[in-house]
């Protein structure tokens, strides 16, 4: 183990390199053993890095990591290991090494990153947990990943937890560090179903191009990413676009062309990189998940409205002709978030619009 941690601390080798090191050499220990002639015949390594792998600081390093995993029990998965994640194994940037801390499958059979923008919506906040909570029912060993930052990312690990999911944070520091701070308490619970993974040592700091670079973790340990809201700009597009890159599913949730936050779906929809989805329905056709036998798909949508298949909302606009969501939640009793998420269907169906004074009526 000591040699393969000292591989990722050779200043100026990356993931890619240190994948090739491996191939011309035969073993981490190897390369260490090799001389720098040797090294420097490598395609791609220059003197300075066949020195930089004798440095006395790389092993020194190393040994002060293995203190540490060891005493806080931190698995750590090598890429020549035979249970590395199969799906993450196969993009060409995969981490060489990374540790994780928690109790989960990573080779789960089902498998879906969450990802969005840390301004979330009450609306996607509500997409996210409903989504998750439809799933759950049918693929009780379904695995959530995202990257345990504000807004989306964050309802998505604990709408997971909520309904009985592992999952697993991927994190753009070191494991002796949880960033940000108001998040520990959902870290800690994941430790027991899910866990927190990342290819970065101690003493790693938070900074920006840490979460770009964790993103291809997030893309690349699973079937499929679902972008729930995004900006015009944002880490969310940029583990779509590695998604993308991996021939990875790419989900999107669309969203008013008015909105800021879902410019970043409605795009991705547009130039043909994300299916549209609106449900756990969709997701479960697209991905072309088996059902579990004797189950059915859960109400969702336009099932959750209905009512002796007439839908409650629209006779509502239909009798008072037009209405606002606050009288339409208070005489149907329909909770505001549930409430707004199909008013929202309605809309992209043709059915209704609304009217000045944030009204809603039918369009006839």
């Amino acid at each position: 183990m000591i040699y393969q941690l000292a591989l990722t601390f050779i200043k100026g080798v990356g993931d890619v390199l240190a994948r090739q090191l491996l191939t011309t050499c035969g073993s981490a220990e190897a390369v260490f053993k090799e001389s720098p002639q040797a090294l420097q015949k490598i395609s791609g390594f220059a003197t300075t890095l066949a020195r930089n792998i004798k440095s006395p600081e790389v092993m020194r390093r190393a040994e002060e990591e293995l203190r540490f995993i060891e005493k806080h029990k931190i698995r750590c998965y090598f890429i020549e290991d035979d249970d590395y994640p199969l799906r993450l194994k196969e993009c060409p940037d995969a981490p060489i090494l990374f540790y994780f801390k928690g109790q989960t499958n990573l080779n789960a059979t089902h498998a879906l990153s969450i990802v969005g923008t840390r301004h979330a919506t009450p609306y996607g906040k509500d997409r996210t947990k409903s989504i998750i909570r439809e799933l759950a029912q049918l693929y009780p060993d379904l695995l959530i990943v995202s990257g345990l930052a504000y807004g989306i990312d964050v309802t998505a690990h604990q709408a997971a937890l909520s309904y009985g999911l592992p999952t697993v944070a991927v994190l753009a520091h070191g494991l002796d560090r949880i960033y940000p701070q108001v998040h520990k308490q959902v870290a800690r619970e994941m430790l027991t179903k899910g866990g927190l993974l990342s290819d970065y040592p101690t003493k790693t700091r938070p900074d920006r191009a840490n979460f770009v670079k964790r993103n291809r973790i997030v893309a690349g340990l699973t079937s499929a990413s679902l972008v729930v809201e995004s900006a015009e700009k944002g880490g969310s597009l940029i583990t779509a676009n590695i998604a993308f890159s991996y021939s990875r599913e790419v989900l999107a949730i669309p969203g008013r062309v008015t909105d800021p936050y879902a410019i970043g779906c409605n795009r991705l929809i547009q130039r043909n990189k994300a299916a549209l989805v609106s449900s756990a329905e969709d997701i479960i056709k697209i991905m072309n998940w088996d059902l579990p036998s004797q189950k059915e798909l859960p109400k969702q949508g336009v099932l959750l409205f209905e009512e002796k298949g007439q839908d409650p909302v629209l006779r509502m606009l239909a009798e008072k002709q037009h209405c606002s969501i606050t009288s339409l939640a208070m005489e149907l009793n329909i909770p505001l978030p549930q409430l707004a998420t199909r008013l929202f269907d309605l809309q992209m169906e043709g059915k209704i619009r609304t009217m000045p004074g944030n009204e809603y009526c039918i369009i006839l």
